[in-house]
C-alpha cells in the first residue's frame, strides 16, 4: 500500500532541506535526482558516515535527515541521536532495506519515521515531505523468520541452524539496536546478547553486525 499523501487542499509546506545520509553513492545519486525535481525541496545534502552527519547536520540545519539503518559499520538509530544532537530541529526519517525496527525503538533513538527501501520512490519521498511537515510514519514493524540456515565463511549455506535466541537478536540487530537496547527488549543481559551475537557471527561467518545482516539477507532471513 502506498503512504497516503497530504491534503491537496493544505497550503504547500515549507521549502525543506534534506540530509540523505547512506555509504551507498547510487542512493545518494538516486534520492537526489528525486528530491530535486520536488517543487518543496531547497537542498539536498549527502553524508556517508556518522561523523559526516553529524557536521552538516550542524553546518546546514536540515529539517529531515533521511538516514540508513546501517551506515558501513555504523548504527542508524545512533545516526539518528547524533544528528539530533548536533541539531534538535532536525526530524529523522529511518529507512532501511536489510532489516525493521519498531517504532518504540525509533523513536526512542529520536526519529519521527521509519519507512522499508523496498517501497516505491515516490513513497519514499512522500514520506520524507510527510515528516518534513510535522508528522510522525511508520511502516508496520516486522520481520521474517523461519528456520535459518547458517552460512559458512564463503557465504555458502552450512549445515549449522541459528537458535532462536540467536534469530531474535539478528533481528534486533537489523533493527540498528544497540546490544544494551536488544538486552532491554529480550530480558537478556547484555552479556548474554553478547554471546548470542558472536555465536550468531561465527555461524554466518560475518565480522560485524552489518556484515551479519547483509549474510542473513542473501540467504532470504531479511527481506
Amino acid at each position: 500500500m502506498s503512504i497516503p499523501a497530504l491534503d491537496p487542499d493544505a497550503p504547500p509546506p515549507r521549502r525543506l532541506s534534506v540530509l540523505v545520509v547512506d555509504d551507498h553513492d547510487i542512493v545518494h545519486w538516486g534520492m537526489r535526482l528525486v528530491l530535486v525535481q520536488q517543487d518543496w525541496v531547497e537542498r539536498c545534502v549527502p553524508a556517508t558516515t556518522g561523523d559526516e552527519a553529524e557536521d552538516r547536520a550542524r553546518r546546514y540545519g536540515p529539517h529531515v535527515a533521511l538516514v540508513d539503518l546501517f551506515v558501513g559499520d555504523e548504527s542508524g538509530t545512533d545516526i539518528a541521536r547524533r544528528v539530533r544532537a548536533a541539531h534538535p530541529a532536525t526530524r529523522v526519517l529511518l529507512v532501511s532495506g536489510a532489516g525493521r525496527i519498531s517504532a518504540t525503538a525509533a523513536r526512542a533513538a529520536g526519529a519521527a519515521g521509519f519507512v522499508t527501501k523496498d517501497r516505491s520512490a515516490a513513497d519514499i519521498v512522500e514520506a520524507i515531505r510527510r515528516v518534513g511537515a510535522g508528522e510522525d510514519v511508520f511502516d508496520a514493524a516486522g520481520a521474517a523468520a523461519g528456520n535459518l540456515r547458517a552460512s559458512t565463511g564463503d557465504g555458502r549455506p552450512g549445515h549449522h541452524r541459528l537458535t532462536n535466541r540467536e534469530r531474535q537478536v539478528l533481528q534486533q540487530i537489523a533493527g540498528g539496536l544497540t546490544n544494551a537496547e536488544i538486552a532491554a527488549e529480550l530480558k537478556l543481559s547484555p552479556n548474554t546478547v553478547k554471546e548470542h551475537a558472536s555465536s550468531m557471527f561465527k555461524k554466518l561467518g560475518a565480522r560485524n553486525r552489518a556484515d551479519a545482516v547483509q549474510r542473513a539477507q542473501r540467504l532470504g532471513v531479511l527481506g
